[in-house]
């Protein structure tokens, strides 16, 4: 989780309010023997996540310089020639200030501006818990290695714990920090891989300052939320149709039950085929009270889809676009899977993203 962030922190585009300049200026310095005349690149991403040059200058006496103007702060990324790596910096109209060793230019300070601080800080606390957790990876693959299965389980429950630690580090750097862009990027990371429920990810977004809600990025949770509402707790269920194994066309609404799971997964998934046999023995024990499951397959091939189905013994309802993250998911705003949405006698959702012992006791409640 702490990898996917800084993966993310790369890729998008940050907005916010403050300019204290007309102009912003980016003094680096770089150490470790760069030679004169080496290529410096300060790059952004486009819309489609694709880099782009903004600016090139050159080393000069392990310095460099950039001037520019930008309308709101924007994540960028300095390059340097034949270096690994890059540095990532909150660019803004004011002046900033970058040291870096040039054999870990990610690692870099970055100082000037109070929100190239806060950023800073934030990556303090994730890249400790990215020691612990690599710490964890090494641990493990020795206790692999030597087939020690009790290390491996104390491991697997000690990574779980972190993950968690990691979840409550984040959402508690966003309550403390409000006015951090830092903040509104956690929150759209956590909406995404839907770490916490649409609840809390409203109750944060809420509390963010006026200007850090108005950023690119905080606009770009208040669309999200918005669309999220046509598939949140307490909707009905949209309703959708879509080729079955056999190629006939089924609906959702055709197959309601006294409770039904719609479930979101593919052949290719291994968290969704690591809980097949779960939703097994929950269908084999509520079919018969009226539970009644319909599988949204996000594969690619039909072949795959199918193989799976006969594989993991799932006798339920399918249905299939064969187009990956399809129209389907995006009217659920299914962007990860697995995703499950849990459905009363009546199609309306009152529950989602449930897993093992959680999703069978809620099948439970709905057919006592």
């Amino acid at each position: 989780m702490i990898r996917s962030f800084m993966i993310i922190v790369a890729l998008v585009i940050l907005s916010g309010c403050e300019t204290a300049r007309e102009e912003f200026v980016i003094n680096g310095e770089l150490e470790g023997g760069v030679p004169d005349g080496a290529s410096v690149y300060l790059r952004k991403v486009d819309e489609a996540s694709r880099p782009v040059d903004v600016d090139t200058t050159t080393i000069q006496a392990g310095t460099f310089s950039f001037t520019g103007t930008e309308a709101s702060p924007e994540v960028y990324y300095v390059f340097v020639e034949n270096l690994r790596g890059s540095i990532p910096v909150i660019v803004e109209n004011s002046v900033i200030d970058i040291r870096a060793q040039k054999d870990s230019l990610f690692y870099a300070d970055v100082m000037g501006t109070n929100q190239n601080e806060i950023f800073g800080d934030f990556f303090d606390a994730a890249r400790e818990m990215a020691y612990r957790a690599q710490s964890m990876n090494r641990d493990m693959r020795a206790a692999v290695t030597e087939k020690d299965t009790s290390v491996m389980n104390s491991l697997r429950e000690e990574y779980f714990d972190l993950q968690q630690e990691a979840k409550d580090q984040e959402i508690e750097f966003i309550k403390t920090h409000p006015d951090a862009l830092v903040s509104a990027l956690i929150i759209s990371k956590l909406m995404a891989t839907k770490a916490i429920p649409d609840e809390e990810i409203i109750n944060l977004y809420e509390a963010l300052t006026p200007e850090v809600q108005q950023s690119n990025v905080g606009k770009s949770i208040k669309t999200q939320l918005d669309k999220n509402k046509n598939t949140s707790i307490g909707s009905k269920a949209p309703n959708f149709s879509a080729p079955t194994p056999n190629g006939d066309q089924l609906a959702l609404n055709d197959v309601l039950g006294k409770a039904t799971i719609l479930d979101f997964w593919a052949a290719w998934c291994k968290p969704c085929r690591a809980e097949n046999p779960n939703v097994v023995k929950i269908y084999d024990k509520y079919k018969d009270r009226g539970l009644s499951i319909l599988g949204v397959s996000l594969d690619r091939r039909a072949e795959d889809w199918k193989k799976a189905i006969e594989d993991d013994g799932l006798e339920w309802h399918h249905v299939s676009n064969v187009r990956y993250f399809d129209e389907i998911a995006q009217l659920y705003n299914v962007s990860a899977i697995p995703a499950t949405f849990i459905l009363d006698g009546n199609g309306v959702i009152v529950a989602k993203n449930l897993r093992g012992q959680e999703l069978e006791s809620k099948i439970a409640e709905l057919l006592p």
